[in-house]
């Protein structure tokens, strides 16, 4: 399983299509972070970040997933001894695709986006954040591959509106039924990140799992 996850991840970077959600992230990187954030402000910023570039990793991920054409991921699945196996490895690559650009993301704001050094509980919670930023682009990427939605232009409709459906939903008061993104960034802004992530973290691990769980069941037979 290791070896066709490492596999994908090959012919995802050879295929050049890494290419795109690569420039994707340094463009919007670029533009987020075109001056520093002054002193206490930090947290916002690194919020910001992670949310931002939450459908740049779907689009990787959802790209990572579609490289592999439909029969050689028949004879994959075949050769690491079942579709399980197949669909663990295919979302294993997707994450680590996710989660080096998610990396790259959080450095940028660290080293080019704020003035002052955050402290150890925000770094912490900014890491965790951005780590489910990852989990989260793999979990929406995966649900609209190609496996799953066949039309390349309905696919792409579904990816840009389920990251606004987030931002959407997350902003009322059933922010608990998707990962509150909206509810990140006021607890950020607010001072209240480093004590609220518990539960936020909480609720976006709970949909990713439930995001993933639906992808591996539409698996089953595709």
């Amino acid at each position: 399983m290791i070896a066709l996850a490492v596999f994908r991840l090959a012919a995802y970077i050879r295929s050049h299509r890494v290419h795109q959600a690569l420039l994707l992230t340094v463009a919007m990187l670029a533009i987020v972070h075109g001056n520093r954030a002054p002193r206490g402000e930090e947290a916002s910023v690194l919020t910001d970040g992670a949310i931002l570039v939450l459908p740049v990793l779907a689009w990787a991920a959802r790209s990572l997933l579609d490289t592999e054409p439909d029969r050689q991921r028949e004879m994959s699945a075949v050769q690491v001894g079942g579709r399980g196996k197949e669909v663990a490895a295919g979302l294993l690559a997707a994450f680590a695709a996710t989660a080096v650009l998610s990396a790259l993301a959080m450095a940028w704001a660290l080293l080019l986006g704020i003035t002052g050094a955050p402290s150890p509980g925000l770094l912490t919670a900014s890491f965790l954040l951005y780590a489910l930023s990852a989990l989260t682009g793999t979990a929406l990427g995966a649900l609209t591959s190609r496996v799953v939605l066949p039309s390349p232009a309905f696919s792409i409709m579904a990816l840009l509106l389920g990251f606004l459906a987030m931002l959407l939903i997350s902003g009322t008061s059933l922010y608990w039924l998707t990962v509150p993104l909206i509810s990140w960034m006021k607890a950020a802004n607010a001072g209240e990140l480093v004590a609220q992530l518990p539960a936020l973290g909480s609720i976006s691990l709970a949909w990713c799992l439930i995001g993933l769980g639906a992808y591996v069941w539409l698996r089953r037979r595709t």
